[in-house]
């Protein structure tokens, strides 16, 4: 919709529309958005279909938490398995955020609490970390606070509790795209798709059934939450009262998304681009602008201080960019005067000045911080993007080796696809790219002097519609680039088909390329087409929904729970264990031992750590390996077989592959290797301890406690001196063999 907006001592004041566009906004009995009541349309159809509206939101939200929920129980018959049978099913790093909501209940009170979290000499021997500090776990405190100030311990678990949360938030999540669809396409309808979408794209869309504890299932839904504030603060026709609302809701949803998730920085230089983006071409007011940026900033520094001063954030690009381009652009007050050609010039002085000034900024913040913490995320990309000499770096190669950071795999377009979501997006997406092509090409060709520049905006698309294109495109790139970001982009897709369903815009320029624009016609599409998709939708997916609610599971990990079993019975409480990231994780939260290393790892001293401590998958003499676990404080080091003879990577990327790389060693197996690598002087520690335990070189220095089909678990000992006695002789010996398996 096209509007003159200016603005002037803060007030709005709108021209009318176009002639070329009234029919697209004289329709007013078909613009029911969320917030036309406020805007006085008191009329009781306006309120029965808002309320209807708002009714399906909140319908489509608890449908998709039940049916989440109901997913999680079947699968592994959660209601029925033993306690710690739940607690492995906390996988990897879930395990380990999960393992602090536990300890804050365990706690003898709220104060000692978080003076543990605060103090932390459990999560990695030897240090004492700030935990509120290092990891976003402020979901955890706060919910294990209120599990104790509420009266239903009664009658509810507190896994019961935790677990109820994040699912509850997926009918945040759905709400929030349902209300994003609604306001671009002033009908609830588009709502509806984007609900029933979101919950048949569940694959694609969310992993939240099998992965509760992760990061992004807290932050996402706040997210989605913000761009629909976002949308709403960038609509026309917005009193002074309502903007201030919106600014205060995206301030504080910023503020949850960023408290939640350790990567928050990364999406919101997304976030950025896209505001940066809207800002240049003309499609926002610099006011608009400013606020925006203000609003990521204060969430960002809001989380800097809740984190005890966290460097990570003041050392990010985003706050550099941030400071960047406000700067640069007061400084550069006739940025938007002139003809077309100096317009562009100008914007590529800008921008060049922008980068050279983040860069800048950013570099001097990481050397007077001392910031490292995030170098492994930039050695990511530049190996994902063979941008550096990286190949052989072991934290790039841990990530780029997971099928989780590799490219989007096709067969997602085809789900997408079959669920009638793809084509109308892509339809959807290719219109209004075109049309924001040519509303910016307008922008930028128009002549306007200094004042007019910064008082007076005429644009053709809706500022909230742009902002909505290019959040999906720039989500959608970095989702084509690396498959696990496909959860921020799917998300939005479905609220952007939804619109291109049952949108004004699109159809009025469709039915007037065909020459049959006319009210009813237009009604009777946007109607009747979304309708007739959602019949389709439910005689297709309703069998095949109810057929997956009804298969049921039960978890099943006997040599785990056995190991866990056997750590919390026959080890010491302060006993320090190594192994692998996933599995100390679990070990922290069905024992509560004390771990080498974990897999939050967003700390170059840990990432450093966990490769000394992976050194025992390599070829390694059992000295060196001894030495490293005695720095490091181990007592006990747990091997896998799953890693030890790994097959389900290819060569060169399997764990063992990556360490002989990192070590200069001869890969194992037939194939190609670099000609500066060598073979190594000593078999595979892994190996060589279980087939050779008799050799003193490996006896000598550990002790098998505990084996079974999966696990073997050995004692580290201390160094004795050539007088000292046989190592079986030592007191605890005994036992010690008589629990060995």
């Amino acid at each position: 919709m096209t509007v003159l907006r200016q603005r002037k001592s803060g007030k709005v004041k709108e021209a009318p529309p176009t002639a070329e566009l009234q029919s697209q906004t004289s329709d007013c009995c078909t613009d029911r958005r969320p917030e036309r009541i406020l805007h006085g349309g008191w009329s009781w159809t306006v309120i029965v279909w808002t309320s209807v509206g708002w009714s399906v939101s909140v319908g489509l939200g608890l449908l998709c938490c039940i049916y989440v929920a109901t997913l999680h129980e079947n699968d592994l018959w959660f209601s029925n398995i033993k306690e710690v049978e739940r607690e492995i099913s906390f996988r990897t790093e879930c395990g380990l955020y999960y393992s602090y909501y536990k300890q804050m209940l365990h706690a003898p009170s709220i104060q000692e609490g978080l003076s543990d979290l605060i103090h932390d000499n459990l999560t990695e021997s030897k240090r004492s970390i700030n935990l509120l500090q290092r990891m976003n776990i402020y979901q955890e405190v706060f919910l294990s606070v209120l599990y104790r100030l509420l009266p239903i311990q009664s009658y509810l678990e507190p896994v019961y509790f935790y677990i109820y949360t994040v699912f509850s938030l997926q009918a945040v999540y759905v709400i929030a795209l349902y209300l994003t669809a609604w306001l671009l396409s002033g009908s609830w309808l588009a709502g509806a798709l984007t609900g029933i979408w979101y919950i048949l794209n569940r694959v694609d869309t969310t992993r939240v059934e099998f992965t509760i504890s992760l990061r992004e299932n807290w932050s996402l839904p706040f997210l989605a939450l913000q761009v629909t504030a976002v949308t709403c603060y960038l609509r026309p026709q917005l009193s002074a009262l309502q903007q201030k609302v919106m600014v205060w809701l995206m301030y504080v949803t910023t503020f949850c998304f960023c408290l939640t998730w350790q990567f928050n920085q990364f999406i919101l230089l997304v976030q950025a681009l896209v505001i940066y983006t809207l800002d240049c071409l003309d499609f926002i007011t610099a006011p608009q602008v400013t606020t925006l940026y203000l609003v990521q900033l204060s969430g960002l520094l809001s989380v800097w201080l809740l984190q005890f001063c966290n460097s990570m954030i003041l050392g990010s690009l985003v706050v550099s960019f941030i400071v960047a381009a406000l700067f640069i652009r007061h400084c550069q007050s006739a940025l938007k005067t002139g003809s077309l050609l100096t317009r562009v010039g100008k914007l590529l002085l800008h921008s060049t000045m922008v980068l050279l000034l983040t860069v800048t900024i950013n570099y001097l913040a990481k050397k007077v911080l001392q910031l490292r913490s995030d170098e492994h995320i930039f050695k990511f990309i530049k190996s994902k993007f063979a941008l550096g000499h990286t190949s052989r770096d072991f934290d790039a190669s841990l990530y780029l080796c997971e099928e989780a950071f590799g490219r989007l795999p096709l067969d997602t377009l085809e789900r997408l696809a079959a669920t009638l979501l793809l084509y109308p997006y892509i339809l959807t997406l290719l219109l209004l790219s075109g049309t924001l092509a040519l509303a910016a090409l307008h922008n930028l060709s128009r002549s306007q002097d200094r004042k007019a520049a910064s008082e007076c905006h005429a644009v053709a698309l809706r500022a909230d519609v742009a902002y909505n294109v290019l959040h999906t495109l720039f989500f959608g790139l970095v989702a084509f680039s690396t498959m696990r970001m496909k959860y921020l982009w799917t998300g939005h897709m479905c609220a952007v088909a939804a619109y291109g369903v049952c949108g004004t815009e699109l159809w009025t320029l469709l039915l007037n390329t065909l020459r049959c624009n006319s009210k009813f016609l237009l009604r009777l599409v946007r109607f009747a087409l979304p309708l007739a998709m959602i019949g389709c939708l439910y005689y297709k997916f309703w069998p095949k929904l109810m057929e997956e609610l009804s298969e049921l599971r039960e978890f099943y990990d006997p040599d785990t729970v056995e190991l866990m079993t056997w750590i919390s019975t026959k080890t010491p409480k302060r006993a320090v264990f190594a192994g692998s990231m996933q599995l100390l994780a679990g070990i922290k939260l069905c024992t509560g031992r004390v771990l080498t290393n974990h897999p939050h790892y967003e700390d170059k001293d840990l990432r450093e750590r966990t490769r000394q401590v992976y050194q025992v998958y390599a070829r390694r003499s059992p000295d060196d390996v001894h030495d490293i676990m005695t720095a490091i404080g181990a007592d006990y080091v747990v091997l896998e077989n799953s890693i030890c003879y790994e097959r389900r990577h290819g060569r060169g990327c399997r764990l063992r592959d990556l360490l002989d790389l990192d070590n200069g060693h001869v890969m194992d197996g037939p194939g190609d290797n670099d000609p500066d690598l060598v073979p190594a002087s000593h078999p595979r520690f892994c190996d060589a301890i279980k087939s050779d335990a008799a050799a003193s070189g490996y006896t000598a220095l550990f002790t098998r406690t505990f084996q079974n089909k999966t696990f073997h678990v050995y004692r580290v000992k201390k160094r004795r001196k050539k007088s000292a006695k046989n190592p079986a002789t030592e007191p605890g010996a005994t036992q010690e063999q008589e629990n060995e398996k």
